[in-house]
C-alpha cells in the first residue's frame, strides 16, 4: 500500500527542486510569502510554550516543525473558504487571517479567542478529537446546495482517524460530493501511541479507497508539496469532483502539550536529527539561498517584526482580566437548562469552598 501511496516531494533537503512541472510556479514572490509566514507562525509557537512556563497562559498544544503543513495549506485557500482547526493547527488559523490577541486569549481560557475576525470563516478549534470533520463537511455540503464555488478544509492529527468521526465524516462526503479536503497532519504519535500501535494500516492516505475518494500522501515538511496539492484539491472540490483526504507527512519536535513528557514515550534524539535534515523552515532557506533569493537583512527583519507583532498582541491579551470559569456554562445553550443552571450552581459552591455541595 505504501508502493500505491508514495511520499510526494517536490524540494528535497537541500532546497533542490524535484519535480520539474512546477518549477515556473515557485516565483520569488510565493517562496518568501511561505518563509515569512513561517518565521511569523514559529515565532508566536515558541513564544506560546514560553508564556505557559511563566504562567502566563493555560495549557498549550505546540506545532513547531508543522509549519509547512498548516502555512502551505492555509495559503491555498480563498477569501471565502471555511477553515476548521483542532486545537493545533493556530498557525493555519494566524496564516488564514485569524487574530494573534484572540488566539492568545483562546490559550488563556476566554471565549473570545473562538471569534474569528468578521468575515472569516474560521470554526472554534476542535478539542475533542475529530469532531470537527462532521462539521467541516456540513459547511461545505452548505455551500454546494447555496451553489456557491467555496470549500473547506478540516485539519486533523493521526489518532483522529481512529475515531467514527473521521469515517462518518469521509462517508458523508464521499456521498455527497461535498467539496471538502480532509487535512491530516501524521506526525507519527496519537499524544503517546506510534501510530503502528493505533492502525494495521501503512498510511492514512490509503483510507480513502473505503470511500472511493482520492487520496494523496505527500511531504509535509516541503511547503511547495503541501501548498500545490492542496490547491489542486480544493480547485477539485470547487469544480464538483467531490472531497479528497490528503495525508501530509511530518514531524512535532515538542511535546503532544506543555502538560506532557514526550521523553517518556519517545527517543527525543530523532527530533533533533530531524531539526537538521528535515526541517521546513531550513529547507525553504536552502532553496532560496540556492536561487540568490535569500537575503539576510530580509531575513531579520521578518524575524523582528514577527517577534513585535507577538509581543504587542501578549502585552494586549494581558489586559483581560482572567478567565472565569463558570462561563463554560452560559454558552452551551441560547437559554441555559435546569442541569446547566445546577452543575453551575454546583461548581459556584465548590468555588468557594462550601462542602454541602457533596451532600446534595
Amino acid at each position: 500500500m505504501e508502493k500505491q501511496f508514495p511520499i510526494q516531494t517536490w524540494l528535497d533537503g537541500n532546497g533542490n527542486i524535484t519535480a520539474d512541472d512546477y518549477e515556473n510556479s515557485l516565483t520569488e514572490e510565493l517562496a518568501k510569502r511561505f518563509y515569512r509566514h513561517m518565521v511569523r507562525i514559529r515565532t508566536f509557537d515558541q513564544k506560546g510554550i514560553s508564556l505557559q512556563r511563566q504562567g502566563r497562559i493555560g495549557t498549550y498544544a505546540p506545532f513547531e516543525g508543522q509549519e509547512a503543513c498548516q502555512v502551505g495549506s492555509a495559503l491555498a485557500l480563498e477569501e471565502n473558504d471555511w477553515m476548521f482547526p483542532s486545537y493545533r493547527d493556530h498557525g493555519a488559523t494566524m496564516t488564514f487571517g485569524h487574530t494573534l490577541l484572540n488566539i492568545l486569549l483562546f490559550w488563556n481560557g476566554r471565549n473570545e479567542g473562538c471569534v474569528p475576525p468578521k468575515g472569516k470563516n474560521i470554526f472554534p478549534p476542535g478539542i475533542p478529537i475529530a469532531t470537527q470533520l462532521p462539521h467541516a463537511v456540513g459547511a461545505a455540503f452548505a455551500e454546494k446546495k447555496k451553489g456557491t464555488k467555496n470549500a473547506a478544509i478540516v485539519y486533523f492529527g493521526d489518532g483522529a482517524t481512529s475515531e467514527g468521526d473521521f469515517h462518518e465524516g469521509l462517508n458523508m462526503a464521499s456521498v455527497f460530493d461535498a467539496p471538502v479536503v480532509f487535512f491530516n497532519q501524521n506526525n507519527h504519535y496519537a499524544i503517546s501511541v506510534p501510530m503502528d500501535k493505533q492502525m494495521k494500516t501503512k498510511t492514512i492516505a490509503q483510507k480513502a479507497l473505503a470511500y472511493d475518494i482520492p487520496g494523496v500522501r505527500i511531504d509535509g515538511n516541503d511547503v511547495f508539496a503541501v501548498y500545490f496539492e492542496t490547491l489542486k484539491a480544493l480547485e477539485k472540490a470547487r469544480n464538483g469532483e467531490g472531497p479528497t483526504l490528503i495525508e501530509a507527512v511530518t514531524w512535532r519536535y515538542g511535546a503532544h502539550t506543555t502538560a506532557d513528557d514526550p521523553a517518556k514515550y519517545r527517543n527525543q534524539e530523532e527530533s533533533e536529527i530531524r531539526r537538521t535534515q528535515t526541517d521546513p523552515l531550513t529547507r525553504l532557506e536552502r532553496f532560496l539561498k540556492n536561487k540568490g533569493w535569500f537575503n539576510e537583512t530580509e531575513a531579520v527583519n521578518w524575524q523582528e517584526e514577527a517577534s513585535k507583532e507577538v509581543d504587542a498582541a501578549v502585552e494586549e491579551m494581558e489586559q483581560f482580566p482572567a478567565a472565569d470559569p463558570a462561563d463554560i456554562f452560559n454558552y452551551v445553550f441560547a437559554e441555559p437548562t435546569w442541569i446547566l443552571h445546577a452543575q453551575k450552581e454546583q461548581f459556584l459552591q465548590v468555588k468557594k469552598g462550601d462542602p454541602s455541595w457533596n451532600q446534595q
